[in-house]
């Protein structure tokens, strides 16, 4: 049987459907999982995409042709039965089931398996084909239960304004910001969002989010400064923007800070460890709850993933995509332009961090040639995340 799912120039493309699946080049038909930017572009005619993301969509993209459709109901185009399940990444983040000839497949996406407060948790969908991520694809990502986490950035917090010192926490804008405002203990002092997160704030509280009170900087007396939190995208950290709130301590949420090396080369006093992806357990359960026979792994670990499936008797290969890494994406400049503060250049260091994919690999695994070279990728990305 042909795949119903194939790379093409544009991006994934569903054969029978003709239209696309988180396009990186302009198409007429886009299934939008997410409105993370290497998900979701701008220069589609069309968009197709979960409800409570359309909000997110419009605030990124501007004025789009977009359609929302409710987790679970189901429209048709060209004889594929097109429906959205929960993906619990970020708000209105969706996994896209596609029917049709009595084939089933699923494209996820980016997903993560623990549920939190600002999207609707992960939904396994049963198919006959899976494309799975794989951004944090190797047995070192195991994840702490997120309140222990917010526990720890809540005392973090705590000491900090009982020394006087501002609480300056780097964190993408869009979903990392907001999940962690959601395990604030606001009684500790003000919040203050920077301009490219109180925007989405907005979008969020608007789908009803419950998110705690937050400030622009401008809003908050200098003296209150020295007790607040500050939440911030990586770009802002050693910007002039920062240079207002005196002395303070930094931090970073991310999965990459799970690697000492990573910790290191950002150079912030704390690095917490909080990601919006699947750790190791959780691709490898939520891979099995689909009861697929058929795994295509794209961006992230994908030799890893790919020979670690095969060997456990799944038919498994890699797409070469462009997904990037939406943990290191540099989401300043809207912000920083709305405050008047010079843009910065994307960072380097936090572009580095993702594993690469070493997909040429992995295109055409199953045969004795391309296992092999899975194998000697899967030792290379491990030493990448060891460096």
């Amino acid at each position: 049987m042909s795949d119903m799912v194939v790379v093409r120039r544009e991006g994934l493309y569903c054969v029978p459907g003709g239209f696309y699946i988180d396009p990186w080049r302009p198409v007429d038909r886009a299934v939008i999982t997410h409105g993370h930017g290497d998900h979701a572009r701008v220069g589609h005619g069309h968009y197709l995409a979960a409800a409570p993301g359309v909000g997110i969509l419009k605030s990124r993209l501007g004025d789009i042709d977009v359609q929302g459709l409710a987790y679970g109901e189901v429209v048709e185009h060209n004889g594929v039965r097109i429906s959205l399940h929960p993906a619990g990444h970020v708000l209105g983040s969706a996994q896209v089931r596609l029917e049709c000839g009595g084939e089933v497949w699923v494209a996820s996406g980016d997903y993560k398996v623990e549920g939190d407060a600002t999207c609707a948790p992960f939904e396994p969908v049963r198919c006959h084909t899976f494309i799975t991520e794989s951004t944090f694809g190797l047995p070192i990502y195991r994840w702490e239960p997120q309140q222990q986490t917010f526990d720890d950035i809540n005392a973090w917090w705590r000491k900090n304004a009982a020394e006087g010192r501002a609480s300056l926490m780097l964190c993408y804008s869009f979903g990392k910001a907001q999940r962690i405002l959601s395990g604030l203990d606001a009684s500790i002092g003000p919040i203050i969002c920077h301009g490219s997160v109180e925007p989405l704030n907005r979008v969020y509280r608007a789908a009803g989010v419950p998110l705690p009170e937050t400030k622009m900087v401008s809003d908050v007396d200098k003296a209150d400064i020295k007790r607040a939190i500050i939440i911030a995208p990586p770009s802002a950290g050693g910007s002039p923007w920062v240079k207002r709130f005196g002395d303070f301590s930094d931090a970073f949420a991310s999965g990459w800070m799970l690697l000492r090396g990573a910790r290191r080369r950002r150079g912030v006093d704390r690095g917490f460890v909080l990601s919006d992806h699947a750790d190791w357990p959780g691709l490898m359960g939520a891979i099995k709850a689909t009861e697929a026979e058929r795994v295509v792994v794209t961006h992230g670990s994908i030799p890893t993933m790919v020979r670690w499936l095969c060997q456990n008797g799944l038919d498994a290969k890699g797409f070469d995509t462009e997904y990037g890494d939406d943990e290191a994406e540099n989401a300043a400049d809207a912000g920083a332009a709305a405050e008047g503060v010079a843009t910065t250049e994307p960072d380097p260091v936090a572009q580095r961090w993702a594993v690469k994919d070493k997909a040429n690999a992995a295109r055409d695994a199953g045969t004795a040639e391309a296992r092999r070279k899975v194998d000697n990728a899967g030792e290379d990305a491990r030493e990448d995340a060891d460096a």
